[in-house]
């Protein structure tokens, strides 16, 4: 991965000659809407990206573009400040949709800015085919150039809800259960309506949820987080598997309408480039012993409490492997990516974590729905220790993970043991590959 935003390009330069020179295959740049399409709709400066990507090029990589229509800032290990296109807040006041409408709500009452809300993309969709249209035509010329295009799906570029971000002002950091983020008025109309197909009469809702409502305007998100989580109802009543999978599958149809957009803006030149979402290792709270067990990944919206997790649904993610298997078939199919590759288990309190084992069921469950899955670390600290390397050769190891980025490039390019661990698993795997080839 280049830095989130370049800023000394002889630098830039100097670590793309040692990231060729140690068998690195491209360079994974985030391509900002906030800082593209900052001035107003439509009024694109590309200026930054033509200066990296000749430098990219220039080097003998490749470019593997991000779609990045999240904000930079906010997140774990970033070190830049490019908000969200500010104008994009107000372009829908005239359709009656303010600011808050566009931004997710959390059951703290706290707003996030750092990307658009998933139940405003029936407006806003089209400002992101438009941006990677943009990018289309301003970048054919590079097209044998790019191996892959990344969609960014939410904070941090992943498919998931910012549950556990700065907005909750700490309320829902790591290693906590994080906070649900579907309390906003789009999101709650969105809620009765899902509900109101499922059961069409108000009679049949309340004999299932064991509830009083006199009206489906009455239904609405669990009023107490904490209480929903710790005393089981996610999981033991109706209500609480109606609201989980809702909130999963809300996700998920925002990831499949971001694939499609994908889709239709880049054809021409660009239509045989592979497509690529990322999913983080949320692999707190796994290992808990009470009720808050797997409540990361929930208020993330990445798994739900339909069924007990086992090898037989990948442990919860089955769905949004899914999402890219739905693919599977069509003329060029999408990447996954996963985060954790560094990290081991620890089952232990405060984390609770099992993210060796999760990296493992997300590997398995990819193969089985024969879907493309690449590695990446979660945190970059992760690739400057012997242990995290080693973490990750295992990840590759187990023969499901047919790629790896590195967060960052810095990581790798400076000599130490990242750039010598780097080289070195770049060499076993390349080796790998063509043995498989030669063996075919």
């Amino acid at each position: 991965m280049a830095p989130l935003l370049v800023e000394d390009r002889a630098e830039f330069r100097r670590q793309l000659a040692v990231a060729k020179h140690i068998g690195v295959d491209g360079v994974s740049v985030d391509v900002w809407w906030g800082l593209v399409e900052k001035s107003a709709d439509q009024q694109f400066n590309w200026q930054y990206y033509d200066d990296i990507f000749a430098d990219i090029t220039a080097a003998g990589l490749n470019i593997i573009p991000i779609m990045a229509f999240h904000q930079c800032g906010g997140n774990v290990g970033d070190d830049c400040d490019i908000p969200l296109p500010t104008w994009i807040w107000q372009h829908y006041v005239a359709q009656g949709l303010s600011s808050d409408d566009l931004q997710y709500k959390s059951e703290f009452g706290n707003h996030s800015v750092e990307t658009v809300s998933l139940w405003a993309d029936t407006r806003v969709t089209q400002q992101y085919v438009e941006f990677m249209q943009a990018f289309a035509s301003r970048y054919a010329a590079l097209a044998g150039n790019i191996t892959e295009i990344n969609i960014s799906m939410g904070p941090a570029g992943e498919l998931r809800y910012p549950s556990y971000n700065s907005h909750d002002m700490g309320r829902t950091a790591y290693p906590s259960r994080g906070g649900f983020q579907a309390y906003s008025s789009l999101a709650i109309a969105d809620f009765r309506q899902a509900m109101q197909q499922k059961y069409r009469q108000l009679a049949v809702l309340n004999t299932a949820w064991q509830t009083r409502l006199t009206g489906f305007e009455q239904i609405m998100p669990p009023a107490d987080g904490d209480v929903f989580i710790q005393s089981g109802a996610h999981s033991n009543t109706q209500y609480g598997r109606d609201f989980i999978a809702w909130y999963h599958q809300a996700l998920l149809a925002h990831g499949a309408r971001m694939l499609d957009s994908a889709l239709l803006a880049f054809d021409g030149s660009m239509a045989n480039i592979e497509l690529g979402f990322k999913i983080p290792g949320i692999h707190w709270k796994i290992a808990a012993p009470d009720n808050s067990q797997r409540s990361a990944e929930l208020a993330a919206g990445l798994i739900t409490t339909a069924e007990p997790y086992s090898v037989e649904n990948g442990f919860g993610y089955h769905s949004i492997i899914g999402l890219a298997a739905r693919y599977n078939s069509a003329a060029r199919p999408v990447v996954l990516h996963f985060t954790a590759l560094e990290m081991i288990d620890k089952p232990t309190a405060a984390d609770y974590s099992m993210a060796q084992s999760l990296v493992h069921w997300v590997g398995a469950e990819a193969a089985r729905q024969q879907v493309a899955v690449k590695g990446e670390n979660a945190l970059a600290a992760g690739v400057t220790q012997p242990a995290g390397w080693d973490n990750m050769a295992t990840a590759l190891a187990g023969g499901h993970y047919s790629g790896l980025t590195v967060l960052r490039i810095n990581q790798v390019t400076d000599g130490d043991v990242g750039q010598q661990r780097y080289q070195q698993l770049i060499r076993q795997m390349k080796q790998q590959q063509n043995d498989a080839g030669q063996s075919n």
